[in-house]
This record gives structure tokens, C-alpha cells and sequence, in this order.
């Protein structure tokens, strides 16, 4: 069976342009020129979504956030292809649970790289989820297969990249994660993301953690660990 793409962009020649292509590439393309055009095309249950930022009546940031807020589509892989260039524009847009962030213009056979580069990390993801559904580390409870974080039995929302950091880092305790990795095994090494990044991901993991932030730690000039509990 193709995979399944939504592509989402208000520019009608971009759209056609890239549907072409990624047609040509073997996916299956299901297009939208709107935010609210795209949220009434999940129901197609995309393998992934390439999402521009600047539409009208929603943009791409609110199509993110709304996505990642239904269970059934917020492991959904999501790339944002924008003219947005800051660092600031792609530090939000994964905070709020992208998985990529490529700027405008981009030739067609790095955006097909890209998209069967999230395809396999996120293939990768759920049978790592399926091998090993629950983390229990001291008050800490991650369930793999429902993406879903209990702390002294309440739940923690986390967008996705912040879990799979958190579920990554607490399958290996008291190891050390150099920052290049974590970029590496949990955004993937096709797809370029600024160590910056991983740092704004663990401090907002941290704040969500409260009292038990420190499970965490920071090796410096290095990257990170988490603790071992008994």
C-alpha cells in the first residue's frame, strides 16, 4: 500500500508542483490549500503531513498543535515547509510537536529524502514502542504505546518530541547522551536540527517533571542522563 501524504500549502503551483513529485516517488497525495481544509482531511489517516506555516483562516502552527491534541493522529509524522528562516520560527514549530522544519525553496528530491527519512523514524518509533511498552522509573511511569507519561500517578502532557526524549533517555539510565545523539537517534540523521534544540526540549521536560526535575541530570559541555532510581 502507498504512503499516504497530506500536503498542505495555500500556493496552488506549489502544491501541484510537489504532489508531481512525490506522485512520481510512489506516495499516495491527498492535498489541502487551508488550516481548516488540512484538519478536515486527517480524517484520510495521512502517514505524514507536510505543513506550511502562512495560510489563511488557520496557520500551520495551529493545524500542529490541533493534530498533536487527538490521540489518534499525534504520532503522526508533520514537516513544516515554510519561507519562515529564524531559528526562533523552528525552535516553535518543533516545541509544539513537529518533526522537521525545511525552509522554501527546496528541490523535490531532498523533500522526498526527508519524507521517507521521517517514514522510518517513525516505523522505527512504534516498534520500538511495541518492544518495550512501559518505563517505570521510581514515580515516573512511560507508556511507550500511548505515548503517555504518569507522575505519581497523574498524567503529564508532553508534545511528542519532548516524550520520545524523555522515554529515550529513562530506557538507558545513568548513561550519558551526547547531544549530537539524542539529535541523531530521535530526530534521525537526515534531518538537520541545532543542538540548541535538544536543550529548550529537556528544560521544558524538566519544568513538566516539577520536584523531580533532577532526574534529568546535565553533564556539562557533554549532554545529558538520567538518573538511575532504585
Amino acid at each position: 500500500m502507498k504512503p499516504k501524504i497530506l500536503l498542505v500549502d495555500d500556493e496552488k503551483d506549489i502544491v501541484e508542483f510537489l504532489q508531481y513529485n512525490l506522485t512520481q516517488e510512489g506516495f499516495k497525495v491527498i492535498t489541502a490549500y487551508n488550516g481548516k481544509e488540512a484538519l478536515e482531511k486527517m480524517n484520510v489517516n495521512p502517514d505524514l503531513v507536510i505543513l506550511d506555516v502562512m495560510m489563511p483562516k488557520m496557520d500551520g502552527y495551529e493545524v500542529c498543535t490541533r493534530i498533536r491534541s487527538m490521540d489518534e493522529y499525534k504520532n503522526v509524522p508533520i514537516i513544516f515547509l515554510t519561507a519562515k528562516s529564524s531559528e526562533m520560527d523552528e525552535v516553535h514549530g518543533l516545541n509544539i510537536g513537529a518533526d522537521d522544519f525545511i525552509q522554501k525553496p527546496i528541490s523535490p528530491k531532498k523533500l522526498v529524502a526527508r519524507v521517507k527519512s521521517n517514514l522510518r523514524k517513525s516505523e522505527t518509533m512504534q516498534s520500538d514502542a511495541a518492544a518495550s511498552k512501559e518505563i517505570t522509573a521510581g514515580p515516573l511511569v512511560i507508556n511507550r504505546e500511548k505515548y503517555q507519561v504518569l507522575l505519581d500517578g497523574d498524567h503529564v502532557v508532553l508534545p511528542k518530541k519532548e516524550f520520545e526524549i524523555l522515554a529515550y533517555l529513562a530506557s538507558n539510565p545513568g548513561k550519558v547522551f551526547h547531544r549530537d545523539k539524542i539529535l541523531s537517534d530521535v530526530w534521525g540523521d537526515d534531518i538537520y536540527v541545532v543542538e540548541r534544540t535538544i536543550d529548550v526540549h529537556v528544560r521544558k521536560i524538566r519544568e513538566k517533571l516539577g520536584e523531580y526535575a533532577d532526574l534529568i541530570e546535565t553533564i556539562k559541555g557533554v549532554g545529558y542522563r538520567f538518573k538511575s532510581v532504585d
